[in-house]
């Protein structure tokens, strides 16, 4: 026998001899593990027992919380029981493969043997989500780990460790999860962030991260959260979101999908705007697989997100890095895109500007660097050049704003505005030209193509269509120049 089986054995012993059933222990040890659950389902089912049902995560019922509340207890008395009877050194030098099979096995051991000790009867499906919970505590997020394997789930929103929310279908929603406690929430985004090299504590009590998968998350703890840890983890799709999956939704047609693709071909600097949740990133990612295979990309993130990688080789990420606990080592935005000139870009991505690094940006774009692309928040294309303005005094305020505008409109070609409506869908709303400046010293723009409303259907759905202004841009003849064909 081998030292494995061996300590599961041990570790068995130690927990059956609790019981009455002590006598038949050495039986019972020694059969292979389907024919000892075997046994002890057979036992179970000579004792009266009471059973739990657990509450569906689909719909929020309140009267069952009390009853998911004991499914809690339950996994957590189990889940205490396994640590402390664990051999971890034995643990530590198996493979992942035997360690989670090992695992696996303890834990379905301890589920019967706790049900069978305190007279409690659940169904195969409550045992197998129990089991699931579990490994989910040892390997993943906790309770949320279900809600990270849901595809239709885009964004689990933690209100502290008793409320639970996601949007699904562009709706939010309260399901009923919980966490143990605030400390239970605390070490669950410790476990997230800290592969990352970042640190959450009371002197830095807010962190921006990814996951493994792309996703990415934000938290809060106290002093900042008043009402326990905040997590907000934004999912993003295992399968690539395609343009063609945006028109079958109705987020944008045909023509204007071919436009686009066009437009990046044809080296366009371009900004995305939008709201938060607009669907900018996304969108964004899209826009980059237009980009020709033998370009070499530059993307610079805070938390990086984008995937080009999935439809080029020649792909080049960098993140931005946080001040250590010694308040040294920052690496902003500001200092990529300044260090990314070095690298011979083709094209350079940010995945959003928010702050001093536009200027260096705009710099980029108006000294040959033409084809870049880029994301920000704005509720319409002006208001997205508006908060442009803003950004570049921000790092350079001795510049005249005229002289500001000048460099903006010399340097960006394109908005393109996408918003999250009222019930729930996300549109391209706008597709904007910035031309140059007017009589007033204000940046000229023109719309390309707009989404007009045109009423709310039985369901609350907002009706409308997308079409053109009639507006020709003046850039379609530098796209013929470089043998682009648009036409609107």
């Amino acid at each position: 026998m081998s030292s494995e089986d061996k300590s599961y054995i041990y570790i068995e012993k130690s927990i059956f001899q609790k019981d009455s059933q002590k006598k038949d222990i050495e039986n019972i040890v020694a059969l292979d593990t389907g024919e000892r659950l075997k046994v002890l389902e057979e036992i179970e089912e000579t004792l009266p027992f009471i059973h739990i049902s657990r509450p569906s995560t689909d719909e929020y019922l309140d009267s069952h919380k009390k009853e998911l509340r004991k499914f809690l207890e339950i996994k957590k008395t189990l889940l205490n029981t396994l640590i402390e009877n664990l051999e971890h050194n034995l643990i530590e030098k198996m493979s992942e493969f035997k360690r989670r099979a090992f695992l696996k096995e303890k834990i379905l051991f301890l589920i019967n043997e706790f049900l069978f000790n305190n007279k409690i009867r659940l169904s195969k499906e409550e045992k197998d989500n129990l089991l699931l919970d579990l490994e989910d505590e040892i390997y993943g997020l906790g309770p949320i780990e279900q809600l990270m394997r849901d595809e239709n789930i885009n964004e689990i929103m933690v209100n502290g460790p008793q409320n639970i929310f996601v949007e699904r279908n562009g709706r939010s929603e309260l399901t009923p999860l919980e966490f143990y406690d605030a400390e239970h929430l605390l070490s669950i985004i410790r476990r997230i962030i800290s592969p990352l090299g970042k640190r959450i504590d009371e002197s830095n009590p807010m962190v921006d991260a990814r996951l493994p998968d792309g996703s990415r998350i934000n938290a809060v703890i106290s002093p900042i959260a008043l009402d326990g840890p905040l997590l907000t983890i934004r999912k993003f799709s295992k399968t690539p979101i395609q343009m063609l999956n945006l028109i079958q939704w109705g987020s944008i047609n045909e023509t204007i999908a071919t436009f686009l693709s066009c437009c990046v071909r044809g080296r366009l600097n371009i900004i995305v705007s939008g709201g938060t949740g607009s669907g900018k990133t996304t969108l964004l990612n899209i826009l980059g697989s237009f980009i020709p295979p033998d370009e070499r990309i530059i993307t610079i993130e805070d938390s990086a997100e984008l995937k080009l990688w999935q439809y080029h080789k020649h792909v080049v990420r960098m993140e931005t890095r946080p001040a250590n606990i010694e308040d040294k080592g920052e690496i902003s935005i500001r200092t990529l895109v300044r260090n990314s000139l070095r690298m011979r870009p083709d094209r350079i991505i940010v995945g959003e500007v928010r702050g001093a690094e536009a200027y260096d940006m705009l710099q980029a774009m108006n000294t040959g660097h033409d084809g870049s692309i880029s994301t920000g928040h704005a509720n319409s294309p002006k208001d997205m050049l508006t908060r442009l303005e803003a950004m570049v005094m921000m790092a350079v305020s001795e510049v005249p704003l005229a002289v500001v505008r000048k460099q903006i409109s010399s340097a960006i070609d394109l908005i393109v505005h996408i918003e999250r409506l009222p019930d729930g869908t996300r549109k391209l709303t706008y597709v904007t030209e910035v031309g140059g400046i007017n009589k007033k010293g204000e940046i000229q723009t023109n719309d390309i193509f707009q989404f007009i409303e045109s009423g709310i259907d039985a369901d609350g759905k907002i009706l409308g269509r997308h079409q053109p202004t009639g507006y020709k841009p003046t850039f379609i003849e530098k796209l013929k120049r470089r043998g682009i064909e648009i036409t609107i």
